[in-house]
């Protein structure tokens, strides 16, 4: 089944995405209808529950856009319940090995393939049943799943991580990555750019899609000739944050104390 987000991962451009942070369906629905098509809601850092999650998606998607969720972490029964709100699109925080990317992908899978518990004609995920096809063949075919490349240990384990079938796309959380390599908000160091060139050389030679969020020194162009099919840049809450600092800017003169974007 090709959904909206696979056609666009196929087609092998860079796909920029914005992020949803304040828990707000009426923002990420402004955000689609000027221009940013595909939002990702937070379920990490940003606000909000799993009911909540889905009027977002909702609004993103009456509004002709895409919605992924980044889960807050990779728990089955968190898995579980947002694939049976229909959730198709996922980011898995912190998969450092192997054997975690399989228990992650087994559950976003029903039986044989997975261990996804069955509930399918009484769930939003299934239409509420109006797609008989859904448990044996739209569900599997219909998900993309991302899993996060943000820690030391993940890189020294991603030439594994890369061949556990299920996994559509690895994304490199590059703040989080120089953190775990003791250099905090300095993704500038040798050390870390190090890093983030293991995780794009390992992918690339095992062909999987790399995704990863705009920062200092790599921004969208640079990711694009870097091979990246997913950036993730703006979000919600800086916009907010960076709208207000100019305002005030332009009726003090002054620029108040930095604040860090994401």
């Amino acid at each position: 089944m090709t959904t909206p987000l696979k056609s666009l991962i196929a087609k092998g451009d860079m796909i920029p995405a914005a992020w949803a942070e304040l828990g707000s369906p009426d923002t990420a629905e402004m955000m689609v209808r000027h221009g940013w098509n595909v939002i990702i809601i937070d379920g990490e850092h940003g606000r909000g529950d799993l009911e909540l999650w889905v009027h977002m998606q909702r609004a993103v998607e009456a509004a002709g856009g895409i919605a992924i969720l980044r889960l807050p972490d990779g728990d089955d029964t968190r898995i579980k319940q947002a694939l049976d709100r229909g959730f198709r699109n996922f980011i898995v925080p912190m998969v450092n090995s192997k054997a975690e990317a399989e228990r992650i992908a087994s559950a976003f899978y029903y039986p044989k393939r997975g261990h996804r518990g069955y509930a399918a004609p009484i769930v939003r995920g299934s239409d509420w049943g109006a797609r008989p096809e859904y448990a044996r063949e739209e569900a599997h075919d219909e998900l993309v799943v991302m899993v996060q490349c943000e820690h030391v240990d993940a890189v020294d384990a991603l030439e594994e991580i890369v061949t556990v079938p299920g996994i559509d796309m690895i994304f490199l959380g590059p703040n989080d990555l120089a953190a775990t390599a003791g250099h905090l908000e300095r993704l500038d160091d040798p050390e870390a750019l190090a890093l983030f060139a293991r995780v794009e050389k390992t992918c690339a030679a095992a062909g999987k899609p790399l995704a990863t969020v705009r920062s200092a020194g790599r921004d969208w162009a640079d990711l694009e000739k870097l091979g990246f099919r997913l950036v993730a840049g703006i979000n919600d809450a800086s916009l907010v944050i960076d709208g207000a600092r100019a305002e005030l800017a332009g009726l003090t003169g002054q620029v108040p104390g930095a604040v860090k974007g994401y």
